[in-house]
C-alpha cells in the first residue's frame, strides 16, 4: 500500500511573518499522511527550523544540475540538503514554459537530486493545446521516458512524479478525477515496463487547482496517490483539509 504524499508548492509567495503564522497553524493539527512543504530558497532555513522534529518534510523548488563550483545563481542539492531539504521540485510547468527547461534537463537535474540524496518530485503534464489535440499521453509519456532514460527508476521511486495539466494550473479548471486517473494510470504502466515493483511503489501525485472541495474525490482514484498543492496550501486551514482527504 502506498502511503499518500501531500506536497505545498508555496510558488514565489512568502515573507518571515506570513510563514511564520502559516506554520503555527499548521503545526497545531497532526497531517494524516506524509506531508512536504516546498517554499523558497530564502525560507527555507526558517522551514526546516520550525517543522524541525515534525513528521512534515521540508521541500525546495527548484535545483541545479550541477555540482557545487562557478555557477552564479544556481543552488546545488548539497546547499538544499545542507539547510534541512529532504525534498525538491523538478520540472514544474511554470519552470519549462518560462524558464525553457527541456526534458533533458528536468532528467539531468533529476539524475542530480538522486544522486546527492535529495527526494525529487518530478512535474510532467500537457497544455490546453496538447490536450485538445488528443496528444495527452503521448507528451506525457515523452517527459516520463527522458527520466527514466537517464535515471532508470530509482529515483521515481524514491521520490514522487507529479501530473500537472498546465491548462489546469491556477486556473481554476480542473482535471475530473475519471481524466486524471488514465493519465495516472498511464504513467504508472510505463514505468511498469521498466520495473513492475517499482511501479508499484511509485508515488504519483496530481497537480492542478487542487482545492478542499474536490480533493477527496481526486484522491480517491486507485493510480492517485496524494496532490502536488499550489495556490490552496497558501492557506493553512486549506492545505490541512486537503491533507485530510488524503487520510
Amino acid at each position: 500500500m502506498r502511503r499518500k504524499l501531500v506536497a505545498a508548492n508555496w510558488k514565489m509567495n512568502g515573507s518571515r511573518a506570513a510563514n511564520a503564522a502559516w506554520l503555527t497553524e499548521f503545526r497545531a493539527q497532526r497531517s494524516p499522511c506524509e506531508t512536504v512543504v516546498c517554499a523558497p530558497f530564502v525560507y527555507l532555513p526558517q522551514l526546516a527550523e520550525a517543522l524541525a522534529g515534525s513528521e512534515t518534510a521540508v521541500g525546495a523548488q527548484d535545483v541545479s544540475e550541477r555540482e557545487p563550483g562557478a555557477f552564479t545563481g544556481d543552488v546545488a542539492a548539497e546547499m538544499l540538503l545542507d539547510v534541512g531539504c529532504r525534498w525538491v521540485i523538478i520540472g514544474h510547468s511554470e519552470r519549462r514554459a518560462l524558464h525553457g527547461e527541456s526534458d533533458e534537463l528536468v532528467a539531468a537535474k533529476t539524475a542530480r537530486a538522486h544522486a546527492a540524496g535529495l527526494r525529487p518530485i518530478v512535474c510532467v503534464g500537457e497544455t490546453l493545446a496538447e490536450r485538445d489535440g488528443g496528444h495527452t499521453l503521448q507528451v506525457v509519456a515523452r517527459q516520463v521516458a527522458a527520466v527514466l532514460a537517464r535515471c532508470g527508476v530509482a529515483a521515481l521511486e524514491a521520490g514522487a512524479i507529479a501530473y500537472e495539466p498546465v491548462w489546469a494550473i491556477g486556473t481554476g479548471r480542473t482535471a475530473t478525477p475519471a481524466q486524471a486517473q488514465q493519465v495516472h494510470a498511464a504513467i504508472r504502466a510505463q514505468i511498469a515496463r521498466v520495473d513492475a515493483a517499482a511501479a508499484a511503489r511509485t508515488r504519483i501525485l496530481y497537480g492542478g487547482s487542487v482545492k478542499p472541495a474536490n480533493a477527496a474525490e481526486l484522491f480517491a482514484q486507485p493510480d492517485i496517490d496524494g496532490g502536488l498543492i499550489g495556490g490552496a496550501s497558501l492557506i493553512a486551514r486549506d492545505f490541512l483539509t486537503i491533507c485530510a482527504a488524503a487520510r
